[in-house]
């Protein structure tokens, strides 16, 4: 089955079992039902960025990537540009948000017209199902951001 090319493709990954690692699915869930009316948003979550989703990348207008940080303070919020990294020599298995636009323009010779990672620091990734404090406290302004970058990927591009 053929999926419509998104105006705008929300990306997340993360482990639901690794404490404030859960966070791009805990945002990819809530932007599924803040979006769910809005055409042309697509919302895709996977544990880790696997090659198979350079296609869609490919084909979307624009994507926002979405991720815990590990080198953020727990909490921060974040969004920056993502420009494509070179792929020669990389194993294949789990891929940043670089790598996979440059698999994207590698195989398929197309980019989306902008590219974003939106990142939430994290303070714990261990094992269990709960956020840390701090990523608690910055859910109100990662749902904002996401919101905000979203629409304005919608109106601009």
């Amino acid at each position: 089955m053929k999926v419509t090319k998104a105006r705008c493709l929300v990306l997340s990954c993360g482990n639901t079992l690794r404490g404030d690692d859960g966070i791009g699915p805990w945002l990819a869930e809530w932007a599924e039902e803040r979006f769910k009316d809005e055409v042309g948003v697509r919302v895709v979550s996977r544990q880790q960025w696997t090659p198979d989703l350079v296609e869609e990348i490919a084909e979307a207008e624009t994507v926002l990537f979405v991720d815990c940080s590990l080198e953020a303070a727990a909490g921060a919020v974040s969004v920056l540009e993502v420009q494509p990294a070179e792929t020669e020599g990389r194993g294949t298995h789990h891929q940043g948000a670089p790598e996979l636009l440059g698999l994207a323009r590698k195989f398929y010779d197309s980019l989306p017209r902008r590219s974003l990672l939106l990142t939430v620091g994290a303070g714990s990734i261990e094992l269990g199902e709960e956020f840390s404090p701090a990523v608690k406290a910055a859910l109100p302004e990662a749902c904002s951001k996401l919101e905000e970058t979203v629409i304005t990927l919608l109106a601009r591009g």
